[in-house]
């Protein structure tokens, strides 16, 4: 009986004071209400917005999709791989073809490569590479300017050229692959491309030019510039002779980079000759009021300070001359 009576009754698990257990129940009024349970709805905007921060981050995170860029806005484009987009190049830096001097047989070669290519018949890749300064890239850009001349007649849909910037290879895919399935038929160009010994993205540029499963795309061509014949230099590949397990086999694999090229279109150093050629045109292109003889006598001067003769040379001379001459001249 006395455990009987020291029994108490629980309500949420603590015990009721006072109260018999045998005389049943206890009134409500002295049950004591335990703490109520959280309310769900009350915690569902906290746990949304921490969902929404988490939704966002993720966004910021993930790849942006690549737009779809307006090819028909312009005939040159600049390929920005941070963005992954195209931008349209309203007037192109460049010079006219014809003031292109000491350069006829490669000009006549990429131009009849480019001009094949554009009508849709096989090219091939293209290395332009050589002297500073004697016109690699505005070799590319007046090629570009004169097949479109050449096509407009035809109505023909124009080529596009694109330049992607040397250390944005690495996207090169990505923009392959932008272009794959649009109707128009486009120059893939690179200037000053090179790689130095801790590069890689070479591998990448290889696998797209020739290699790759998907391969180029049949609209795509590439052109590229270089100071160096194998686009390495040459203290890069008589290290990997020296301390490769194959010499011949390392040094392979790099110059085979270069292969990948079908034209290597080589430029030289220009002659007296051939320099003097270059500031002439450029003078009676521009219609520049000077005399001959003492044009010739700053040329050669202004070359030798530089300690080179080129095309680049030529050009900064006449900048020089058409400045003190008063007259203005377009780029």
């Amino acid at each position: 009986m006395a455990a009987a009576q020291g029994f108490r009754v629980r309500d949420g698990g603590k015990a009721v004071p006072g109260h018999d257990a045998r005389h049943g129940p206890p009134p409500a009024s002295a049950i004591r209400a335990g703490p109520m349970p959280p309310d769900p709805t009350s915690t569902l905007p906290d746990a949304l917005a921490v969902l929404a921060r988490i939704a966002d981050a993720l966004e910021r995170l993930a790849p942006r999709a690549i737009d779809t860029p307006d090819l028909a806005a312009a005939d040159a484009f600049v390929w920005h791989a941070a963005g992954r987009r195209l931008s349209p190049v309203p007037r192109v830096n460049r010079v006219e073809i014809t003031l292109l001097r000491g350069i006829d047989r490669v000009r006549d070669t990429l131009q009849e490569n480019t001009e094949r290519f554009a009508r849709g018949l096989p090219a091939n890749n293209a290395l332009l590479w050589g002297a500073r300064g004697m016109g690699k890239s505005s070799l590319v850009k007046a090629v570009h300017a004169e097949i479109n001349r050449t096509l407009a007649p035809e109505r023909a849909r124009p080529l596009k050229l694109i330049e992607i910037h040397r250390e944005d290879i690495e996207t090169l895919p990505d923009l392959m692959t932008l272009l794959r399935a649009d109707p128009h038929r486009f120059v893939v160009f690179c200037d000053d491309l090179s790689f130095d010994a801790d590069d890689t993205s070479y591998k990448s540029l290889k696998a797209v030019l020739e290699g790759g499963i998907e391969g180029r795309p049949d609209n795509v061509i590439f052109y590229a510039t270089s100071n160096r014949r194998h686009l390495l230099p040459r203290d890069m590949m008589e290290n990997e002779r020296s301390t490769a397990i194959n010499p011949g086999e390392a040094v392979e694999e790099k110059v085979s980079l270069s292969d990948r090229f079908g034209l290597w279109l080589g430029f030289h150093k220009c002659s007296q000759d051939e320099y003097l050629d270059m500031v002439y045109a450029y003078v009676d292109h521009l219609g520049l009021e000077a005399d001959r003889t003492a044009v010739r006598a700053e040329a050669l001067e202004w070359s030798t300070t530089r300690g080179a003769r080129s095309g680049r040379t030529a050009w900064q001379y006449i900048q020089d001359l058409a400045g003190r001459l008063g007259q203005r001249i377009g780029g």
